[in-house]
């Protein structure tokens, strides 16, 4: 996508022996054909940031779309995503779509989230709260979004840019889940000087990116702004005495589901380790 207009190009045989891949949102160096409207990749300028599940580079935010009914939302499920996002050093969103069918569970996500320092988009393609506010993050932007699917994230790109028509998937009655309807990777112009990578979605949500078990922590925001407190360095907040996030815990200054879940992944690193 150039201002001249939009070209089909190959990549040089040269990029495969330097073992590099030309990704979705790269910004590069073309030579034209004279013929016709194709053209040939001649250098890939270096990358900003870059994502592998999906291969994504020069993403400058990450909206995570949950759903609040159909599919329920799952705080487990939207903090594995956040880990993954902050281990990216990504600026973060998080999109509560379907906000018109539950107000009593969209108001505890956004209490248990605005405690960890997140701000929720709450949306509803269906009364169009929430659009314009969206729309507004995604000016100047390369944004990715991520969640699972049957949340909506397709449904939103359509009520912020219409002429998009993409396919919505059917949320299935027996497993209240949704079928992914996005084949491919797509890098979609939002005519707001933005662009919305669309992918299948995170082909794996696994943890083993993270090196050690004190790493874990840090993509916890609330829990790394306390633990400057605990007695030990390396504390992993778990049975270790004198431990602030602990105590923050029963004041309940940090959501206990948020707390619970960073055990439960705790123990899953730990079995990544061992093995």
């Amino acid at each position: 996508n150039t201002p001249k207009g939009v070209y089909e190009c190959r990549a040089r045989g040269v990029f495969r022996e330097e073992n590099i891949t030309p990704l979705i949102g790269d910004k590069v160096l073309i030579r034209l054909s004279e013929e016709d409207n194709t053209g040939y990749i001649e250098k890939v300028f270096e990358r900003k940031s870059q994502l592998m599940r999906p291969s994504v580079a020069n993403i400058t935010q990450i909206i995570i779309v949950m759903s609040i009914k159909k599919p329920d939302i799952n705080h487990w499920l939207l903090d594995r995503f956040l880990i993954m996002a902050e281990h990216e050093g990504l600026n973060i969103h998080i999109c509560i779509n379907k906000a018109d069918l539950d107000d009593e569970s969209i108001n505890l996500t956004d209490k248990i989230y605005d405690k960890a320092g997140y701000q929720i988009i709450k949306t509803s393609t269906k009364t169009g709260e929430g659009i314009l506010n969206l729309k507004k993050v995604l000016e100047d932007n390369i944004t990715v979004f991520a969640g699972p699917s049957g949340v909506g994230k397709s449904s939103l790109l359509n009520a912020i840019k219409p002429k998009l028509n993409l396919k919505v998937g059917d949320v299935s009655r027996k497993t209240t889940r949704g079928k992914h309807t996005t084949r491919h990777v797509e890098l979609i112009d939002l005519d707001s000087h933005g662009y919305v990578v669309d992918s299948p979605g995170f082909s794996s949500l696994n943890l083993d990116f993270i090196e050690s078990e004190t790493e874990l922590g840090k993509y916890f925001r609330e829990i790394n702004e306390h633990s400057h407190g605990c007695r030990f360095v390396g504390c992993l907040h778990h049975r270790e005495p004198g431990c602030e996030v602990k105590k923050q815990v029963e004041k309940q200054n940090i959501s206990i589901i948020r707390y619970e879940n960073y055990l439960q992944f705790l123990e899953e690193i730990r079995n990544i380790r061992r093995y």
